[in-house]
């Protein structure tokens, strides 16, 4: 008499199947993730259930699901062959090739966004060795105008390669947007397009002006008093306001002009400042944005009530891709505060911190004279 055939036990299928397993809901929180991933990455399953996807991805994992993943599932709600790469407890990086698609309800309501990850360390050494091989090589015979070429190609491909073709899709959705009759569905999707180029247009931006502090360039000012600072600010503070109309900002400007600085620097600043604020104040009260001249010192703040920032993340805060807690949606790569404190340092002032139980305020000091006047 013959045996019956032995029945597959599916929760142990899931838990240690030779691939990573992993749901995230739509606020970009863990939901579930198998045993094998978890193992990878040397942490338990319950410790990662109900963090945020950011934290076990790298820089690159971060720029490929932010830029690519996240907005092809929206599109199209499954992806293929994306590269990610994981983050272990200890800081190791696990390199994989992860597929993804979205669960959604019978109303097309977004439950879940499930990836199956695949290790992929043989194939990235591989690809790693090649371009280490090719660099060494290079190094070997013309170091230092090798460099040099690096640089100006780096520079480059985020200058023209990157920002010109978004440019480009930012200017043809707006014009379809105008001019064509759609769907619904159709203007959602344009909304969720531009969405995704802004956002890759700002990391860009911010990539770019990492790339000019860490390759020795530092960051570039153009300081002068041929033009009002006033301006610059309001418009600053009037684009924040309409990113989120839901959320109360209280503006005082009343600088004594003109200001010695870059007007285009001081409001990116000012940028950081305000979305760092709105992304960890309170959405309960108001945020408390003030510039003015005091003596020949040009002042501007930026306070919010909340939660105090812990001494072990205010010594790390302006360092690059250091985030702290933040919502899900409004995970980045942790530049603004780094990029604000090396504009400071470039206009030869200081960015300095203050957080309590009754406010959290960033100031920003600097001469506003010209030297020598």
């Amino acid at each position: 008499m013959s045996r019956p055939p032995p029945t597959e036990d599916l929760e142990d299928l899931y838990e240690t199947a030779p691939c990573g397993y992993i749901s995230i809901s739509p606020d970009g929180r863990i939901a579930k993730v198998n045993r094998t991933l978890a193992d990878w990455l040397g942490r338990s399953p319950e410790a990662l259930v109900g963090r945020s996807v950011h934290d076990m991805l790298g820089f690159g994992g971060r720029i490929a699901f932010e830029t690519h993943l996240a907005p092809l599932l929206r599109m199209q709600g499954h992806v293929h062959e994306i590269a990610l790469d994981l983050l272990t407890a200890d800081g190791e990086k696990v390199p994989t090739i992860a597929n993804a698609a979205e669960k959604r309800d019978g109303n097309g309501r977004h439950l879940f966004t499930r990836l199956t990850l695949f290790k992929a360390v043989d194939r990235r050494t591989y690809e790693r060795s090649l371009v280490e091989a090719r660099v060494k090589a290079e190094a070997e015979s013309k170091a230092e105008r090798d460099a040099a070429v690096l640089r100006e190609q780096f520079m480059a491909v985020l200058g023209h390669d990157l920002r010109n073709p978004l440019a480009a899709l930012a200017a043809g959705i707006g014009l379809i947007e105008r001019r064509e009759q759609l769907s619904d569905r159709a203007r959602s999707i344009l909304h969720e397009m531009a969405g995704s180029v802004d956002r890759a247009s700002t990391l860009v931006d911010d990539l770019l002006d990492l790339a000019r502090g860490s390759l020795g360039g530092g960051f570039a000012v153009d300081r002068n008093a041929d033009a009002p600072l006033t301006p610059v600010l309001e418009q600053v503070v009037g684009e924040v306001q309409r990113i989120a109309p839901d959320r109360q900002i209280e503006a005082t400007i009343s600088i004594e002009e003109p200001v010695y600085c870059d007007r285009g620097r001081l409001g990116q600043l000012a940028s950081n400042l305000l979305s760092n604020a709105l992304t960890h104040g309170s959405a309960q009260r108001p945020i408390r944005f003030k510039a003015v001249t005091e003596g020949e010192n040009f002042v501007l703040s930026v306070a919010n009530s909340g939660a105090p920032i812990p001494e072990a993340v205010m010594a790390r805060l302006f360092q690059p891709f250091f985030r702290g807690a933040a919502r899900a949606s409004r995970n980045g790569l942790g530049l603004g505060l780094y990029i604000a404190s090396e504009i400071a340092k470039a206009h030869g002032g200081s960015l300095d911190v203050t957080s309590s139980e009754e406010e959290t305020r960033f100031t920003f000091t600097m001469s506003a004279i010209a030297p020598g006047h």
